[in-house]
């Protein structure tokens, strides 16, 4: 027993220096200082200019170019977290403006991901410095030395707050804002639902209500005609009358009740339900559907109303020739990607469809992404949790 014991620790005393994240930590030790000198240079530079012209109008979009450059920058190093690290880092969202230079400065202004990853950049100079000096140190010092037993740990043991670092200002959002977030989707879902409940109540009165009141106001008129047994043509006219209101009544109901919830979606899941979509799509659509263990119904039904508005965009704005819909489901998440070789130029602009699928799917805590440069193609990626 105990040279099992004495062979337990000599195996963890050892272990580190055969594994592979700790020579994973040690690069991303070494690439520190030149990332952290390029984040640096460009907030002392940018961000700097902005702050000393602030006085003029000229400082705003400097600054606002400030922030938006630490997006970019932050996006070489959130990989290099992933793999050096092992931190658990999403990629953000791109920054979403409303039309115009104004539009592009509140949104860049404004942006957490942007300003979060600026100061990550400004903190990896002095940390990069330190680390880079550490890691070359111990690489210079460890070789057949004592130090090579201490080495593994000293890189692992620093490893962890850089991770934590990591983890917290390159991810997308901090706990905070996603539960701000998340109250604001549920409160958008509250507001969405008010929004249908009173659309539904419009249409039954405009629509439906109102051929069921001529039905009841021509079966009436029959009925006194009958009653005096006089003018049958007359009652005859009202009956054919009455069943063409009666049948384009039942079309109403039927169309507004496929709007609620498709019958087809409930009896046969998304890949029916989305065929039947695509048919109805005025643009070639190529399917490809794969689920093979269907979500929860809320889950697939916002994925149906994605697709459906999707195509029904590519049908009235794209001028595209072509378009698939692929829809995948993987390790409890549901992936949606919607692609046309149209004209692009999409945008998610408050008030527009597209903002609000993006409130829609956000607000069961996903993903909406839409990559559309003018000229095309355009590809919209939705992800929805689904569990494991």
């Amino acid at each position: 027993m105990d040279s099992l014991t004495a062979d337990h620790r000599v195996h963890r005393l050892v272990a580190p220096l055969v594994d592979p994240a700790t020579y994973r930590a040690w690069t991303f030790f070494v690439a520190a200082l030149p990332l952290g000198t390029v984040g640096f240079s460009w907030a002392l530079v940018a961000l700097g200019l902005g702050v000393a012209s602030s006085f003029t109008l000229l400082g705003i979009p400097i600054v606002a170019v400030s922030v938006v450059g630490a997006r970019w920058i932050a996006r070489l190093a959130r990989p290099l977290a992933r793999w050096g690290l092992g931190a658990k880092l999403a990629e953000p969202a791109p920054l979403v403006h409303e039309p115009g230079l104004l539009g592009w400065m509140k949104a860049a202004l404004t942006d957490s991901v942007g300003w979060r990853g600026l100061l990550y950049l400004v903190l990896m100079f002095p940390v990069g410095l330190v680390l880079s000096v550490l890691a070359l140190t111990i690489a210079a010092t460890a070789v057949l030395t004592p130090v090579l037993l201490v080495a593994p740990w000293v890189i692992r043991w620093i490893a962890v707050p850089m991770r934590w670092l990591a983890e917290r200002l390159l991810a997308p959002l901090t706990l905070s804002e996603r539960a701000a977030r998340l109250r604001a989707g549920r409160q958008q879902v509250v507001d969405t639902a008010a929004g249908e409940r009173r659309r539904i109540e419009r249409d039954l009165h405009d629509g439906a209500q109102a051929r069921l009141v001529a039905l009841a106001m021509d079966l009436g008129m029959a009925k006194e005609k009958l009653a005096t047994g006089r003018d049958p043509e007359h009652v005859e006219a009202l009956v054919t009358t009455a069943h063409d209101e009666v049948k384009l009544a039942l079309q109403e109901l039927r169309e507004l009740a496929r709007g609620i919830h498709p019958a087809v979606l409930t009896d046969l899941g998304l890949d029916a339900a989305l065929s039947a979509v695509a048919a109805r799509c005025t643009v070639p659509v190529t399917m490809n559907v794969s689920v093979p263990v269907r979500p929860a119904p809320g889950i697939e039904q916002i994925a149906y109303f994605c697709v459906s508005e999707l195509l029904v965009n590519v049908s009235r704005h794209s001028s595209a020739s072509a378009a698939s819909v692929d829809v995948l489901r993987t390790d409890g998440l549901l992936t949606i990607a919607v692609r046309d070789d149209g004209i692009g130029g999409a945008r998610v602009w408050s008030g527009t469809g597209l903002s609000g699928l993006a409130e829609r799917v956000e607000a069961v805590d996903g993903r909406f992404l839409v990559d559309s440069p003018m000229g095309g193609p355009t590809l919209v990626t939705v992800e929805l949790p689904c569990g494991s």
